[in-house]
């Protein structure tokens, strides 16, 4: 089979379909290696590395519309294509060369966030029950026949980036499980319900952005929703405040929205309902630090108000 995927997600499977007797990776496509760090060190990705270390082929093409990408790929005569995260489209003519397709593993039950950050959308909408769901790959965004899924309870306290290893662990047997339904040709393929769809696209920095006005639950997740990427903030004194994860503080209510109280070991911001509690914080061109300890070192002045213009001086004229 070939293997499509990119991140640390895509591992559990790639490790599932590596380690298992029934099947064998005859290649490997992921993204190109990626400069990353603050040395910008050219790196390549989590899939690539575990690839390349087991010996296996791996293609990094910008595209899969090249002729000696295409070429390479029908040339493997792959039984079946698995996708994990790959971020790369696959155009219509290679839809069907593996003789079975391209079988997908996205991290929402289908049709629900068809998109790119389905477990992030989830958890910001307010989701309480999410999973994984394995379809074949079609012409349009996430809209093929369902072969398996799996369903998972959304933590109170989970950030996409817990959610998602949890999904991806609870995929890799999934995945098997299908492979072994479709060689048994006992798969029946659902259609989706295109009425029900909702779309998950790619998050950027403005999607972690606080509107303090908010409802604090809606806040907090939000918060949890874009960690760890894109990140949540604010600002403070007119500079960038990244945050972690926050935790509600439902007794406090007399503060306004994004103003600050510090107490002796927290600090609380109130919001559109009732206060939350700020976790760690970083400071722009600082690392993570507890919010107390900025606190302390900030001293903000009774109430500073986050996400405010940053205050202007006046020049005195002669």
């Amino acid at each position: 089979m070939l293997f499509a995927g990119t991140p640390e997600a895509a591992l559990p499977v790639l490790h599932a379909l590596m380690d298992s007797t029934e099947h064998e990776v005859v290649g490997v496509l992921t993204r190109a290696d990626a400069r990353k760090g603050r040395g910008r060190t050219l790196r390549p990705s989590p899939v690539a590395a575990l690839a390349r270390g087991a010996g296996l082929e791996v293609r990094t093409p910008s595209t899969l519309r090249d002729q000696d990408t295409q070429e390479w790929v029908r040339s493997l005569a792959a039984e079946v294509a698995v996708v994990v995260a790959y971020g790369r489209l696959v155009p219509p003519e290679l839809l069907d060369a593996p003789t079975h397709g391209w079988l997908n593993l996205h991290f929402s039950l289908l049709p629900a966030w068809r998109g790119a950050a389905p477990v992030q959308r989830a958890l910001i909408a307010g989701d309480e029950v999410t999973g994984a769901t394995v379809f074949r790959l079609e012409e349009g965004l996430d809209t093929g026949p369902v072969y398996g899924r799996l369903t998972e309870a959304v933590r109170p306290t989970d950030t996409s980036g817990d959610l998602l290893g949890r999904l991806a662990d609870a995929g890799a047997p999934l995945i098997l499980d299908v492979l072994h339904a479709v060689a048994a040709g006992a798969v029946i393929p659902e259609p989706q319900d295109d009425a029900a769809a909702t779309l998950a696209p790619m998050l950027t920095a403005v999607d972690g952005l606080v509107t303090w006005s908010d409802p604090a639950p809606a806040i907090d997740r939000r918060v949890r929703g874009v960690t760890p990427a894109p990140g949540a903030h604010t600002t403070y004194q007119g500079l960038r405040l990244r945050l972690g994860p926050v935790t509600t503080a439902p007794e406090v209510t007399d503060l306004a929205p994004g103003q600050v109280r510090v107490g002796k070991r927290e600090v609380l911001v109130g919001t559109g309902s009732y206060a939350l509690r700020l976790g760690r914080v970083a400071p722009a061109g600082k690392n993570w630090m507890a919010a107390d300890a900025w606190a302390r070192g900030a001293r903000p002045a009774p109430g500073t108000v986050l996400g405010a213009p940053a205050p202007t001086q006046e020049v005195a004229h002669q």
